[in-house]
């Protein structure tokens, strides 16, 4: 299973950022799509998971009114996101799934303030 993740974002206040999650090796709609974040100095942060089986989602509460998760079957690819950047939204971004058993190496999201 490879799970491939876009490359590093920079983006203003306010805006908004989409980071992809490509999978391969494995039946897509088998296992949900969690994501994850780090921001500089803190530990991993649980934002969310969807079923591509369905499109179902589970937001944790911090972040369900900023984001969102899609999944597009026809690539096997997952999509996160973030509207509203602050400072406090800079981080790696992690996408996992195998029940959080292969991850992707992370896409850094930086807000430019």
């Amino acid at each position: 299973i490879q799970v491939v993740q876009s490359g590093a974002e920079v983006r203003n206040p306010g805006a908004s950022v989409k980071v992809s999650c490509k999978t391969s090796g494995y039946t897509f709609t088998n296992y949900y799509i969690d994501w994850v974040r780090q921001a500089p100095g803190q530990g991993l942060e649980w934002m969310g998971r969807i079923d591509p089986e369905d499109g179902g989602t589970n937001y944790d509460q911090k972040f369900q009114d900023r984001v969102t998760f899609t999944a597009d079957t026809s690539t096997s690819t997952a999509y996160v996101e973030l509207s509203g950047l602050t400072s406090e939204d800079t981080a790696v971004y992690y996408c996992a799934t195998g029940a959080l058993e292969y991850w992707g190496r992370g896409t850094q999201v930086t807000d430019s303030s």
